[in-house]
C-alpha cells in the first residue's frame, strides 16, 4: 500500500496515456516535466509527465521507471493517462488507467467517472481481508484518481502562486483504496528547474488519512498516517488556474525522500482538432 502512496506522490510514478478531445480553435497549454526520485541525495527513479490543458479540459500522460542502484533490487516501470474537464472549481476526471511492473509482479488498473461516482477495473481483484477496511459504493462518490489530485485549481484572477493553493482536502481513490490528502499552506520558496520555470512554489503541508480498501495492520499505512512532515510544493502552469506539483517530500525512515522536478516546461499552443480527437 505504501507503494501506491509513494507513486501517486510521485506524480503518478507511473505515467502514459493518450488525448482527450478538443474544439479546433481551442488554445492549449502544454507542460512538459522530468522529475528525479531521490532517497538521501541518491537518484532512485525518473518520471517524465506531459500535462495539456485546454479552456474546458485536460489530459496527462507520462511514464517512470526505476534507475541506478535501486535497479539491482527492484527493476520496475509504469505508464498511466488521466483525462477530464476542467471547470471554475477543479479539475474533474472521466477516465484513469494505470498499468506497472515490478520484479515479478504486476498490475492494472482502469477507473471511469460518470455522475460523480467511480467504477474501477482491475486486473487483479484483491481477496477478503479480514483485517482490512472494505470499500462501499459511498467510497467511489465525489472522489478524482491520483493524477488529478495533483492538479490544483486556484479560483478567482491574479496570480495563482498563493497561500489559498494550499487549503483544501482531496478525496482520492485509486482503484483500490480511498483516502484523503489534506493541504495545509506552510510558505512561498523561490525555485529553479533546469530547464523551464523559474519563480515562486506555495509549499503546503501534506497530510495522509485512509479511509477504505486498506489493511489496518500495515505499518506502512500507519507510518503515513502519522507522518507530519511530508510536502508538496506547488508551482504555476502559466495560462491556466492550474497549479502542479514541483517537489514532494516524504521523509522515510532511511531518510528524506524528494521527488523533484529537473525540467518545467511551459508551452501556448493551437492544437488541432485531429490530433486532439485521437485516443
Amino acid at each position: 500500500m505504501s507503494c501506491r502512496l509513494i507513486a501517486f506522490c510521485c506524480a503518478a510514478a507511473l505515467l502514459v496515456g493518450g488525448a482527450v478531445g478538443a474544439r479546433a480553435d481551442e488554445t492549449q497549454v502544454k507542460l512538459d516535466a522530468a522529475y528525479t526520485a531521490m532517497l538521501l541525495g541518491i537518484p532512485l527513479g525518473q518520471i517524465y509527465w506531459t500535462v495539456e490543458v485546454g479552456d474546458k479540459q485536460y489530459a496527462a500522460v507520462g511514464a517512470g521507471s526505476t534507475v541506478g542502484l535501486l535497479r539491482i533490487f527492484a527493476r520496475g516501470h509504469g505508464t498511466a493517462k488521466a483525462h477530464g474537464t476542467v471547470d471554475a472549481h477543479a479539475a474533474a476526471p472521466s477516465e484513469f488507467m494505470v498499468s506497472y511492473e515490478s520484479g515479478s509482479s504486476s498490475d492494472e488498473i482502469n477507473i471511469a467517472f460518470s455522475g460523480g461516482k467511480a467504477k474501477e477495473t482491475l486486473a487483479h481483484p484483491p481477496k477478503p481481508d479480514p483485517s482490512g477496511v472494505p470499500l462501499t459504493d459511498a467510497d467511489r462518490i465525489g472522489v478524482v484518481d491520483p493524477m488529478t489530485a495533483l492538479l490544483i485549481r486556484v479560483p478567482g484572477g491574479g496570480s495563482t502562486a498563493v497561500p489559498a493553493a494550499c487549503e483544501r482536502k482531496i478525496a482520492v481513490f485509486d482503484g483500490r483504496m480511498r483516502f484523503d490528502l489534506q493541504l495545509v499552506f506552510k510558505r512561498i520558496e523561490q525555485v529553479r528547474a533546469n530547464a523551464g520555470y523559474q519563480g515562486p512554489a506555495v509549499v503546503c503541508a501534506l497530510y495522509f488519512s485512509p479511509l477504505a480498501g486498506y489493511d489496518i495492520g500495515r505499518s506502512g499505512v500507519r507510518y503515513l498516517k502519522a507522518e507530519r512532515d511530508m510536502e508538496m510544493w506547488l508551482v504555476p502552469i502559466a495560462g491556466t488556474r492550474l497549479m502542479a506539483p514541483f517537489r514532494i517530500s516524504v521523509p522515510t525512515p532511511l531518510g528524506l525522500g524528494v521527488l523533484q522536478a529537473t525540467r518545467f516546461v511551459l508551452t501556448p499552443q493551437a492544437v488541432p482538432s485531429s490530433a486532439m480527437n485521437a485516443r
